[in-house]
């Protein structure tokens, strides 16, 4: 099985990938604001294991995206601990051999590459795709696979919060779209003008994309806020919960290529 590692602003995400099966059979998050050690994110992922029945030795290969690099040496002690495997650690340097490509590969996220390697892999076309993670991503590559742009804005989350650290009186809300626009208390007040303003700036974000390339894409959305995104069901093409894990194994697989 092969395992990829997505550490994150907000969390540190751990998929395992059968790849005899071709399915992603486990995820478990670990929170990044923690600071996690090592032997914490043993412990976890170790009564994951256990509780499954399955032994590290069922890893043969780890691949790892990070933009928070003071857990990258926790993410290696972990592996080499748990796993006796040091994990491919997705880079600048990773992009050369694949069909997708960047001008700015050490600028640009490894999360974010690892979005649009997945993306356009699967449907070798031009696209976009939005992530709703921490920040709200959009990752746009032409139809030879070349990022020409991106878009970051705070993410659903990020906003949210914001609201509740910098302001006396407002509360935190339940992360859920509201079925009227209106708000109608306090906390639907919030609810709505926040997922329904996002909604709003998702849609013109993709028709600005598109009014400035006239190109026709395949829009891919994907983070944990996704599926709560109702509102814009018809507005992308497939949502995909394990997007980043699979750009991260495809990277992963391509550059330990014999």
């Amino acid at each position: 099985m092969f395992l990829s590692i997505d550490a994150g602003n907000s969390n540190i995400v751990f998929g395992l990938y059968d790849e005899q099966s071709g399915d992603w059979v486990m995820e478990l998050r670990v929170d990044t604001k923690k600071s996690p050690t090592a032997f914490e994110i043993e412990r976890k992922i170790g009564l994951y294991f256990l509780e499954n029945g399955m032994k590290p030795t069922i890893i043969s290969a780890i691949g790892f995206s990070s933009v928070v690099p003071e857990l990258n040496s926790v993410i290696f002690q972990f592996c080499k601990r748990f796993f006796d495997l040091e994990p491919y650690s997705i880079s600048g340097e990773s992009y050369r051999k694949l069909l997708v490509s960047t001008q700015k590969p050490d600028e640009i996220g490894s999360d974010l590459m690892a979005n649009i390697t997945a993306a356009y892999y699967k449907y070798r076309q031009a696209c976009i795709v939005v992530d709703f993670g921490t920040a709200l991503t959009f990752t746009v590559a032409d139809d030879s696979g070349r990022v020409i742009g991106v878009n970051i804005v705070p993410g659903i989350k990020t906003a949210i919060y914001s609201l509740f650290a910098n302001t006396a009186k407002l509360p935190q809300v339940t992360m859920e779209m509201p079925s009227s626009s209106l708000g109608k208390d306090t906390v639907h007040s919030i609810q709505a003008g926040i997922f329904y303003g996002y909604t709003g700036l998702v849609r013109g974000m993709l028709q600005a994309i598109r009014e400035e390339t006239h190109k026709d894409f395949k829009v891919i959305a994907t983070g944990g806020m996704a599926s709560l995104m109702t509102q814009l069901k018809g507005s992308f093409d497939a949502v995909d919960r394990n997007l980043t894990l699979e750009g991260i194994r495809l990277i992963t697989k391509i550059n330990m290529a014999k």
